[in-house]
């Protein structure tokens, strides 16, 4: 437990610490606004209770920045985030990872007319740590699965908050490190092979929005067809943060992810988060 306690205090101080120092480096030129949430949930069960259950711990830790950049006709959006999540049940040898996420989407543009720019985009998602089935066996591990998407197209933007990009012609990568599949297929990898290459095409829609006050929902959501292989079958990455502050410093957050992609696994993937805990915008 002490283990787990301080592995997300450190986190959280690294984050701010970095968060305070970029914001000095500010220019006219680049907007820069982020979110750090550090959400814990805990159970705690005496032995005389009659009622059945099993403690344990679960602690969360959420980075979300952007830094957009805007002079005359080129805009150029960014969004990193960065997600972990560990819980402990007692009596379990095994701390269990209930969240891992890392990504970046970097999105260009040049001004065409009205709402709509000439745009080229790239997207990279991974992992920091070992990922375990249920077994205890591993499944992944830091850089496998890592995917990366790039292409031209075109975008149209209202707003900071609500944007769509089309790309006719993207390129995507998929990397797994070859032990995941020399006994099959892995992350849509192919048995024996360490990566996989499509080209296609990407949709990229952006909305975020204010329920009601101190209610705010973020939607992202990107869609790829492969050319080379059942273009029919299109994968499917959703995710929605809903964030209820509190006050200033806590609030109540949820992640949601919804995924399909055939390759991997013919089914679609739900993650949900939901804690209550401190939240530091900056």
């Amino acid at each position: 437990m002490k283990k787990l306690l301080l592995t997300f205090v450190l986190l959280f101080a690294l984050a701010t610490v970095t968060a305070q120092e970029v914001a000095k480096d500010s220019t006219k030129l680049w907007t820069r606004k982020g979110n750090i949430s550090l959400l814990f949930n805990q159970s705690s069960y005496s032995k005389e209770w009659l009622g059945g259950g099993t403690s344990n711990i679960a602690g969360n830790f959420g980075l979300n920045y952007d830094f957009n950049y805007k002079k005359d006709d080129v805009v150029w959006d960014n969004k990193f985030i960065l997600a972990y999540g560990l819980s402990k049940i007692k009596g379990d040898a095994l701390t269990a990872k209930t969240d891992d996420r890392i990504e970046l989407n970097s999105l260009w543009g040049k001004k065409a007319s009205g709402n709509w720019y000439y745009s080229a985009y790239f997207n990279f998602k991974s992992q920091m740590d070992t990922g375990l089935d249920k077994n205890g066996v591993r499944i992944s591990h830091f850089f496998s699965p890592a995917y990366f998407q790039m292409g031209p197209g075109m975008l149209w933007k209202k707003n900071d908050n609500l944007s769509i990009n089309f790309a006719p012609a993207a390129a995507k990568a998929i990397f797994v490190d070859s032990h995941f599949t020399n006994l099959g297929s892995s992350f849509g990898v192919l048995q024996g092979d360490s990566s996989r290459f499509e080209f296609g095409a990407s949709i990229s829609a952006y909305y975020k929005f204010n329920l009601m006050t101190n209610v705010s929902i973020e939607n992202r959501l990107n869609l790829y067809s492969n050319y080379l292989d059942a273009p029919q079958n299109v994968d499917v990455d959703y995710q929605m943060n809903v964030v209820m502050k509190i006050n200033k410093y806590l609030s109540a957050n949820v992640a949601l992810q919804a995924i399909y992609d055939d390759n991997a696994v013919q089914a679609i993937q739900l993650k949900e988060l939901f804690g209550i805990g401190v939240n530091y915008g900056f």
